[in-house]
């Protein structure tokens, strides 16, 4: 086992506490944190990456809630409406999607998230075999989703939830653990009844956790009233989809009743803010509102097609402004409160309550970010310069289970030269298929 000590940085913790420690070092015994603060009597490592006293070492983000392959279709569905964009670019460009394409997309991603201090990501999408062999060789944490519809096998792509579950069995135990396996109806305003009572019933039956997109506008909730009589949020509880462990992206509207559901159930509410700013999806929410009653609340990128990057610090100080903006409170989200719902919070729902926190025995998945920036100069406030501050570019040593992934601009575990090549010509390659509409999102 290796063990590395991370010397002469500011640690931020994201404790109990919020503990911070100025000039401090981290040591890392195999997987798990061996100490902080000081290294243990006799701690003899292998490796050791030199702070400088110009770093800041905190737990690394965990992507909750994307659709990584999509960058594909990065640029491509760009000035449409919610509907547009999904009736006309992208549900028609999936038509033709092929493994490699979600294979190298999703590669093009990993590199992007890596550098951006992305240590975990949940990925809702298809063709999930390629997804997984990215995992492996990356070296990333990641909870893997295949989207599947319900109305259909040939509106399906790639595989219908028999194969989801064959999916699963296929890599139950793999990369080293870690990977986590979902089961994903994409919505309640797409997938039947029925079918979401056969998902609930299979996730129970095999302790699998459900991650479904929900409650995107008023026009879905208002749909939802008039065909199920029940909120989105309602006619979920009602079909058994949150007995277990479920993480839903979005639920933009939630009335006080939805979100008690939600607290009594336990699910987790996954944010992805600058997706509603540029595609103009609803209102983004009161998050006050959902941390007032306990919601589990974690932040993701969603798509490269609608955010347009995987940069979870733009998420993060996306979310923290926005909400100081909506609630006319530059109170709201104040702290670490973002770090908080971008790294423990998404670990916890994502299947990985070890990681997010930098203490003995947790898991080493963490990041190094250089301060000595002129953007991040003073260092008055350590949290608040991350938060509102710094910038993927920004980020230097990426480490999951203790093992570097990334170091000095340099990435350890893929070729990130073939990677790109590959990706930007199948992007290309996919838009010049032949496509037709599969599906119509109707609200």
């Amino acid at each position: 086992m290796t063990k590395t000590l991370i010397r002469n940085v500011d640690v931020i913790t994201l404790d109990d506490a919020g503990t911070v420690l100025r000039n401090s070092h981290v040591a890392i015994d195999g997987k798990t944190i061996a100490a902080v603060g000081e290294a243990p009597v006799g701690f003899a490592p292998d490796e050791v990456i030199e702070g400088h006293n110009r770093h800041v070492a905190l737990p690394g983000f965990f992507n909750a809630h994307c659709h990584a392959a999509m960058t594909y279709e990065r640029g491509w569905a760009e000035d449409l409406s919610f509907p547009r964009w999904l009736n006309e670019k992208i549900w028609v460009a999936e038509s033709a999607l092929k493994p490699d394409d979600v294979y190298w997309g999703a590669a093009l991603a990993a590199c992007e998230m890596i550098r951006g201090g992305v240590v975990a990501f949940n990925d809702h999408y298809f063709y999930m075999d390629r997804v997984a062999e990215v995992v492996e060789q990356s070296g990333l944490k990641a909870g893997l989703t295949w989207c599947v519809f319900g109305i259909g096998d040939d509106k399906e792509i790639g595989a219908n939830l028999d194969g989801t579950l064959a999916f699963v069995d296929r890599w139950r135990g793999r990369a080293d653990g870690r990977l986590q396996l979902l089961l994903g109806p994409h919505s309640p305003y797409v997938c039947p009844p029925d079918f979401l009572r056969r998902v609930a019933r299979v996730a129970a039956e095999r302790g699998l956790t459900v991650h479904i997109h929900l409650a995107e506008s008023q026009a879905q909730v208002d749909n939802s009233l008039k065909t199920h009589g029940q909120t989105p949020v309602a006619h979920l509880e009602a079909l058994g989809v949150f007995d277990g462990h479920c993480v839903v992206a979005h639920c933009l509207v939630a009335s006080d009743e939805d979100l008690e559901i939600l607290v009594r159930r336990k699910v987790t509410v996954v944010h992805t803010p600058i997706t509603y700013m540029k595609l103009a999806i609803g209102r983004i929410p009161d998050l006050s509102r959902y941390l007032a009653r306990g919601v589990n609340l974690a932040i993701g990128t969603d798509g490269p097609a609608s955010n347009a990057d995987m940069d979870m610090l733009a998420a993060i100080r996306q979310t923290v402004i926005f909400q100081k903006y909506e609630q006319q409170n530059p109170e709201a989200l104040p702290g670490d409160t973002a770090l908080r719902m971008a790294s423990p919070n998404g670990a916890r729902a994502m299947g990985f309550p070890g990681s997010g926190v930098l203490a003995p025995g947790r898991a080493a998945d963490l990041i190094l970010i250089d301060m000595d920036k002129p953007h991040l100069l003073p260092r008055h406030n350590l949290v608040a310069n991350v938060v509102h501050s710094a910038k993927a570019a920004d980020v230097t040593h990426v480490m999951v289970d203790g093992r570097l992934l990334y170091r000095d601009g340099e990435l350890l575990t893929l070729d990130e030269a073939r990677v790109k090549a590959e990706a930007e010509r199948g992007a290309f390659r996919l838009v010049s298929r032949d496509m037709h509409s599969v599906r119509e999102y109707r609200g």
